[in-house]
């Protein structure tokens, strides 16, 4: 466990790097503060042995007794005000430290998450994830501002303490010291199972939030189907299970600040009883005793804030086991370098961008035991148009993930222009292909950010494209036109708007390659009618796998792949699968008398 949190703790060091200048300063901050603080107790034991007629300090023997009094007075009033502004600073200090680092985190968490697989996507609650980016992070600026600072201050402060107390009286000052021992350790044990216990929290907190987030996105389900006191119920649960988890922390957090308060009550009489006793014998005078009196509250304060802290950083190495995690998630679609810099220049020669599509023996399963794809061939010739039918579960969507390279299959190649697809940078392969999914997203934003996405285009030639599209009828219709906001997933727009701004976006990117999952499924017959001809006109001279349903879509392609339980099992055109009167005729003569789509 240790050393895993130290391999993580230098991974995650490097974000301070930027910060070095000002973490350096901050130490250096830790000697003035802590002589200042160690410094105090002894100017007033030195006031009460002036005024008792004690021995004092060497330094202080020369000087008359009220000239005396005045300079220690000073110099107490001197401490307290230098503490304060450089504690005032350095807090300051901390905590910018602290921000900045979460902010460089929590930007690579978010560039690491949208880089890992859809299948990562699909195991992970999105509200599990949302926890690592939020309170996971928060936890471990602690670690590196407050948390990590703060210990090491408080360590200068008890070893500047100790070394005070042994000067003045070696026999209180080491029996001081020795009752740190048993302090610490039960400490350090105590700490153990905290680690445990919030580790539990952070669990917790991750399905509490992941609940809350399902509920919520499926909100229109759970009013439908009247869910309300169902769903919360089980969220009642969740809530309890967190609830419990956070008493284990508080139990633990207790003990050690119940404990550190007992024990520091119980050494101030022991001082007493032990100092008293030095006072009466004439061994020690009383500056001296209220001095280690002092002294013995000074010790246990840093210990205090140390027992504090050290629950910060319990926490906060949750967050970094936790974090680490998720960094360690291998990103498994990536460009492969070497791949790449040998097949450079052949990439070059076949930049006119042809637009064929081969699959070869391809094989795929989400799972090991439910195969999706298997052994899949077949190949699409630059500018023709297929139409991929078959029922529901028969792999057509997952083919197109695959060409997409959002998953990779398990055996078999897809190819490009001849190029597997492995081979091609993820950015270039996707600038080839244009995708227009069932299932519309939009962002929240205006309508000309959802168009342009990556694209550099001025609102201009946006206008002019759209212009060309045919949209104008439904930009007229919106309130600002290209300029209105849509609110989260668009929900503002109807299913069909959508969808037609989902079609937009990707014939302003004239792609090569158009891969369509039912692009005007949930557009009214007007609609689709008008952007039918611009739908001709994006097709034309370009390769095109459509995901058909209706009939009029599938007859007007130039060959048709039936599938059935990931299998290519038939092919060719409308009329010739008609006549072989096999699965593709079944489904035509069923969609005919509207019994079902195919």
């Amino acid at each position: 466990m240790l050393s895993k949190d130290i391999q993580r703790i230098k991974r995650l060091g490097k974000y301070l790097g930027r910060d070095k200048k000002s973490l350096i300063l901050i130490c250096l901050i830790l000697i003035p503060v802590s002589f200042a603080g160690a410094v105090q107790p002894l100017l007033v034991g030195q006031v009460i042995s002036v005024l008792k007629g004690e021995a004092t300090l060497p330094l202080f023997v020369y000087l008359p007794k009220p000239d005396l009094i005045r300079t220690l007075i000073t110099f107490l009033l001197g401490s307290v005000l230098l503490r304060l502004a450089l504690q005032g600073y350095q807090s300051y200090n901390i905590q910018s430290v602290g921000q900045r680092l979460t902010a460089r985190i929590r930007s690579d968490l978010f560039s690491h998450c949208i880089s890992l697989s859809l299948r990562y996507h699909d195991s992970m609650p999105v509200g599990k994830l949302l926890t690592r980016l939020t309170s996971d992070v928060d936890a471990l600026s602690e670690v590196f501002g407050s948390g990590a600072v703060g210990i090491f201050a408080d360590i200068v402060s008890i070893f500047v303490i100790a070394f005070t107390m042994i000067l003045i009286d070696i026999r209180l000052g080491l029996l001081l010291l020795l009752t740190q021992i048993p302090v610490i350790w039960l400490i350090l044990w105590l700490q153990k199972k905290y680690r445990k216990a919030n580790y539990k929290v952070r669990e917790e907190l991750s399905q509490l939030n992941a609940d809350f987030q399902e509920n919520l996105q499926g909100i229109e389900v759970v009013q439908m189907f009247r869910r309300e006191e169902i769903n919360s119920s089980k969220f009642k649960v969740t809530g309890n299970e967190y609830r419990k988890a956070v008493n284990g922390t508080i139990f633990f957090d207790s003990s050690i600040s119940a404990f550190i308060e007992w024990v520091s009550l119980a050494v101030v009489a022991f001082v007493i009883a032990i100092g008293g006793a030095f006072v009466t014998r004439g061994s020690m005078g009383l500056g001296t005793l209220t001095t280690f009196i002092l002294y013995s509250g000074r010790l246990f304060e840093p210990l205090r804030q140390l027992a504090e802290r050290f629950t910060q950083i319990q926490g906060g190495l949750t967050a970094v086991e936790r974090i680490g995690e998720l960094l360690e998630e291998r990103v498994e679609i990536s460009d492969h370098d070497l791949a790449l810099n040998k097949n450079k220049k052949t990439l070059i020669r076949r930049s006119a961008d042809l637009g064929e599509v081969i699959f070869k023996n391809v094989s795929f399963s989400y799972r090991d035991d439910e195969p999706i794809i298997s052994n899949l061939s077949f190949k699409i010739k630059p500018g023709e148009h297929v139409a991929l039918v078959g029922p529901t579960g028969s792999g057509k969507t997952t083919l197109i993930r695959l060409l997409c390279r959002l998953y990779e299959p398990q055996e078999g190649s897809i190819l490009i222009d001849g190029i597997d697809i492995r081979l091609i940078p993820i950015q270039q392969l996707r600038s080839k292909l244009g995708v227009v999914l069932q299932d519309a997203f939009l962002f929240s934003g205006n309508v000309a950010d959802n168009l342009k996405l990556d694209s550099d285009i001025t609102d201009q030639r946006l206008l002019e494209i759209c212009n060309e599209l045919g949209l104008n009828f439904f930009l007229q219709r919106l309130p600002n036109g290209l300029n209105t906001s849509l609110r989260e997933r668009g929900a503002n727009l109807s299913s069909g708007e959508r969808q037609l701004l989902s079609v937009a976006r990707v014939a302003i990117r004239n792609p090569k390659i158009l891969i369509m999952d039912e692009a005007t499924a949930f557009m009214d017959p007007s609609t689709e009618a008008t952007l039918q001809r611009d739908l001709d006109k994006l097709l034309a001279k370009k390769t095109a796998l459509v995901i058909a349903h209706r009939l009029a879509t599938v007859q007007s392609a130039d060959r048709i792949l039936v599938m059935k339980k990931g299998k290519l099992i038939e092919e060719g055109t409308h009329e010739t699968l008609i006549h072989q009167k096999g699965l593709y005729s079944q489904l035509a003569e069923l969609q005919e008398k509207g019994l079902t789509e195919i």
